[in-house]
């Protein structure tokens, strides 16, 4: 009989050959209590990472579950979106009770980073999800800082996410696996923001707590995706306007108060952007 697995770690990756093994050794050295696997998703990376990552698995058998796609996913246009089916392939593949997710160029520093925080979500089930703080280090030698301000609040609610406050890093978000029953909502697919249209979904089953500790580093460069969605983007901005407006309806307009600051914010960006490319 199979052990029920308690988390999985989700690893989406494309051409990480260079960060791709400091990724898999931070969740290799996880020390816990219960079982976990490690889901990766290679997005057909033309680079050496699928390598790295089949000779993880063949060293780790029970440990790794790795898709190498042969192809990329797509799609390919617009760029903006590039990734997403990989990732919402490689989510609704994840088996635990809870999901950890790590992109494939970020990593891990504290070995008992997953055992904090399921200890704390095992004991609170009004709980949806549990962040923690990142060191985030720049490719170009651009200063060090933290990802999450002292002022962080240490509850927060779906309202907070929904005033677009981007607080919750991807590489620290473990999340009760509501998609082991449910599918993602219609606008996901539509949001060039995946990892936000995932996080409002489970906010809208929880609260969501932080846990003040540096457990993990946030990686910028430039192969990365924030540098696409960028406030001079036009349709990244239209995306997330639309996105919001598609988050109000889906809510029956029970946040509107909330939301509608949101979306004219986003209204007013694309105007200004608009404006000076004229």
């Amino acid at each position: 009989m199979e052990t029920p697995c308690k988390v999985s770690v989700c690893v989406p990756t494309y051409n990480h050959e260079r960060f791709i093994a400091q990724t898999l050794d931070g969740a290799l050295m996880q020390q816990t209590t219960f079982p976990f696997e490690i889901v990766i998703g290679d997005d057909g990376s033309t680079d050496g990472a699928p390598e790295i990552i089949r000779r993880y698995a063949e060293r780790h058998p029970n440990l790794i579950r790795a898709f190498l796609h042969p192809h990329n996913l797509g799609p390919q246009e617009p760029r903006e979106f590039a990734g997403r089916n990989n990732v919402l392939q490689l989510l609704k593949d994840c088996r635990g009770e809870y999901v950890a997710l790590c992109e494939g160029d970020d990593y891990w520093t504290d070995p008992l980073k997953l055992q904090k925080q399921v200890d704390f979500m095992d004991f609170h089930s009004d709980y949806s999800i549990c962040h923690h703080n990142l060191r985030v280090i720049y490719e170009d030698g651009s200063p060090e800082h933290l990802f999450n301000l002292p002022d962080q609040k240490i509850e927060s609610s779906i309202e907070d996410v929904l005033e677009d406050r981007w607080f919750i890093a991807t590489a620290s978000t473990l999340y009760r696996n509501i998609f082991r029953e449910n599918d993602f909502v219609d606008w996901h697919h539509r949001a060039a923001s995946g990892d936000w249209a995932l996080v409002i979904q489970l906010a809208a089953h929880g609260k969501i707590h932080y846990l003040n500790e540096v457990m993990g580093i946030y990686r910028k460069h430039r192969g990365g995706l924030s540098n696409v969605h960028s406030n001079q983007n036009v349709f990244f901005l239209n995306n997330r306007k639309e996105m919001f407006e598609a988050v109000n309806a889906w809510t029956n307009y029970r946040y509107d108060a909330t939301l509608q600051p949101t979306i004219a914010r986003y209204a007013a960006q694309l105007n200004t952007v608009n404006n000076t490319q004229k």
